[in-house]
């Protein structure tokens, strides 16, 4: 997929953090791009941000209902025609010991984060058997690490690894690349963070952006499957 001009591509959870960050970086590339996201409020506010009326959709969905993400790919192929790239990006952590972790804590964490992954793929994957397309999912480093109080984003995470690794080996006989990304950190909203110039030594969501567009522009018959990426200095860190 080296030529990405006029590609329509969907990214979930994409009205804020790296979901906004990969819109940017695909829109810079001449692409159009749908946002899903579960708030109309910041849909809004993000399409103002990418300032692209006419290449920009957003879609109110909530990809933890399999309803939400068959309507949302529907209006995005009535709208363009075609869908070339999936960027499965919605997530949710909760962090606390497990004998303190609220089932509902774990349930909106596994539905978000591995559930939702499924229910986006399951609505795209006709439409990206059409033109071979490319499906990623963003998980973490968390997907292989393991750590105290993240058991049910563990579980998420780690899921999503191999739910992304099985698929791209079912899929990659109609010509679907599928890959996944998993960063380390990253300065954005998530856990209730505020970024600024503290998180300055974190990777930044256009780096992710930049990461992705390189994976769009690899030659078809090479796929990074598993892309693992992490701040160069995190002792940064301890000098903020």
């Amino acid at each position: 997929m080296t030529t990405l001009k006029n590609k329509v591509a969907y990214i979930t959870g994409g009205s804020k953090g790296i979901g906004l960050g990969v819109a940017k970086a695909l829109l810079n590339q001449e692409m159009r791009v749908a946002i899903g996201g579960r708030s109309e409020e910041r849909l809004a506010a993000a399409k103002a941000e990418l300032n692209q009326d006419k290449r920009v959709l957003t879609l109110v969905s909530d990809v933890a209902k399999a309803d939400d993400e068959e309507n949302a790919i529907k209006d995005i192929v009535s709208a363009w025609g075609q869908l070339d790239v999936v960027l499965a990006n919605a997530g949710v952590g909760h962090f606390a010991p497990v004998d303190e972790l609220s089932l509902e804590h774990w349930t909106q964490m596994i539905n978000t984060n591995l559930t939702g992954a499924f229910h986006t793929l399951k609505a795209a994957v006709p439409h990206l058997k059409k033109t071979e397309g490319y499906y990623m999912t963003l998980a973490s480093l968390a997907g292989t690490n393991f750590f105290a109080s993240g058991a049910g984003y563990n579980a998420s995470k780690f899921g999503v690894v191999g739910f992304t690794q099985a698929v791209m080996l079912d899929l990659r006989q109609f010509g679907i690349k599928v890959s996944t990304i998993m960063p380390g950190s990253v300065a954005t909203h998530f856990n209730n963070n505020d970024p600024g110039e503290k998180d300055a030594w974190k990777i930044q969501p256009e780096d992710i952006g930049t990461l992705v567009v390189d994976l769009l522009r690899m030659h078809p018959r090479t796929l990074p499957s598993k892309v693992e990426v992490r701040p160069t200095r995190p002792d940064l860190k301890k000098k903020n």
